[in-house]
């Protein structure tokens, strides 16, 4: 099958590759150098980049995503989808009208939400009071009620949502927007994935791993507040025997074995990228850490986000004044890494594998669990789309909130809930996103798509945020192993009634 996309050129065609330029350039530094006083981004089209310069597929809305993934399964029907029969029906058996398969057996009496919900904002959309502070801003907000999922399992449910998978190796949705569109800057990554500060989710670096794209399409991982915020960025403490002369003899020697390596393997991107590494990370040495000075942020921004008194010993029993200062601190870092050029910022919340619970996984007690995650969450969250839109960069920069399944309307244990991949809740702003609307709805109980026969698919949403990015979906594709692979697989429809 020909591949007619604007991304894929026959090789005859393609320019000079960048490690061709490279090494006729003089190899090693100064190669380098040059590639960098180029603004090598721009002026080098390298075999699979995705450089800058490519074209849009139709004009843009926005430039910027950022993604909130709440690991381990946020509930739908405690947070943003208002279930009153719930309430009417709680603590009776049960039913589903249908035989259920449960991850866990999860299929105890009817449980109520958990919180309380009210009306906010012009468009009266009901909000749990754990996430209250979202009501601020609910009028920017798109809710998308009727997701639903292939698997009850974390590890393929969350792959499916943060690649278009359920299997890993395939790029993560940061890489292809890095691919299709390229850098805003020169200085830092494309795309950073903030981590929970406790640890990584289920799959950890394959949820943004690059796969068969490039190697300079992968997320780079950022942990802001702490000591190394990003890792192996500057020689160790220790190392002081390292010299200026000798590290530039390193250089010398590292350039000499590359050049060779590269003349035995024409072809083999892996050096590029390797290569690429390099200059950023030279680059990232002087910009990483001003960008990522939370301190220097004025007084009233800090306490905008309720970082003014910074971090305390926070007692062993997790809070939501622990939940708010570390999720807070990500969007913060998020929204400065934004304003200087990075395209794809990832924010996480929750880890694998805790217990007691430091993730969305409720099963025990989702008041518990959920409470002090899904506070600090929206203050957190509130903040940043306040502050995104006070600054202008509200109006390019598209938002996403997901997890990766929901949990179901019966009670597990009394006051926990199973997993429930058969419908959930995404919501999104910013960008060219119609605000204050809800598209698509669940059924009474919250089991599943009111209408099962017109569910919202992760293809669905992603092929929304590509289009408002200015690409189509079905043209953005890479080659490999014999197939146009592309992010929304051979699925996925623009949610029209989204767009503003």
């Amino acid at each position: 099958m020909r591949n007619d996309s604007p991304f894929h050129r026959p090789m005859a065609s393609r320019p000079i590759s960048r490690r061709d330029f490279l090494w006729q350039s003089g190899g090693g530094l100064g190669g380098l150098a040059l590639a960098a006083m180029l603004g090598q981004d721009r002026a080098l089209a390298a075999d699979g980049a995705g450089p800058a310069s490519r074209p849009l597929h139709h004009p843009a809305k926005a430039k910027r995503v950022v993604q909130f993934f709440m690991a381990g399964a946020a509930s739908h029907i405690d947070l943003f989808d208002f279930k009153p029969e719930l309430i009417k029906r709680h603590g009776q058996p049960s039913d589903f009208g249908e035989p259920v398969e449960a991850f866990q057996n999860g299929l105890g009496p009817w449980l109520r939400p958990v919180w309380d919900f009210k009306p906010y904002g012009q468009s009266g959309k009901m909000l749990s009071d754990i996430v209250a502070p979202l009501g601020a801003v609910v009028d920017d907000l798109a809710f998308v009620h009727n997701m639903v999922g292939k698997s009850g399992v974390h590890s393929a449910a969350t792959l499916l949502q943060s690649t278009g998978f359920q299997l890993p190796g395939f790029p993560g949705a940061g890489c292809w927007v890095s691919y299709g569109l390229g850098s805003l800057n020169d200085n830092l990554p494309t795309f950073v994935v903030l981590p929970d500060h406790r640890g990584f989710a289920s799959n950890g670096v394959k949820n943004w791993d690059s796969a068969f794209l490039p190697s300079q399409h992968s997320g780079t991982i950022i942990f802001p507040g702490t000591d190394t915020p990003i890792a192996d960025l500057h020689p160790h403490p220790s190392g002081k025997y390292i010299t200026p002369p000798g590290e530039a003899a390193a250089h010398r020697l590292m350039a000499d074995l590359n050049r060779q390596h590269a003349g035995s393997r024409a072809g083999d991107q892996r050096l590029d990228a390797r290569i690429r590494s390099y200059e950023l990370a030279a680059r990232m040495q002087l910009a990483a850490p001003e960008a990522l000075d939370l301190k220097s942020e004025p007084a009233h921004v800090l306490k905008h986000y309720g970082l003014e008194g910074g971090p305390q010993a926070w007692p062993k029993e997790i809070t939501a004044a622990e939940e708010t200062f570390h999720f807070a601190q990500k969007c913060l870092a998020a929204r400065r890494l934004l304003e200087r050029g990075v395209r794809f910022v990832q924010i996480w919340s929750g880890n694998d594998n805790s217990f007691p619970r430091r993730n969305w996984d409720s099963h025990e007690d989702v008041q518990r669990d959920h409470g002090p995650l899904a506070l600090g969450m929206a203050r957190g969250a509130a903040a940043f789309i306040q502050d995104l839109k006070q600054r202008g960069l509200l109006d390019d920069t598209i938002i996403l909130w997901t997890t990766e399944f929901g949990r179901m309307p019966s009670s597990q244990g009394g006051k926990g809930r199973d997993h429930n991949p058969y419908v959930f809740t995404n919501w999104l702003c910013g960008g060219g996103i119609k605000g204050g609307i809800t598209h698509g709805e669940s059924d009474v109980w919250g089991y599943k798509p009111l209408d099962r026969s017109k569910p919202t698919h992760v293809y669905d949403i992603h092929a929304t945020i590509l289009h408002l990015l200015g690409l189509d979906h079905t043209k953005l594709t890479f080659r490999h192993n014999g197939i146009d692979r592309r992010l929304t697989d051979v699925h996925g429809h623009v949610l029209k009634p989204l767009l503003a």
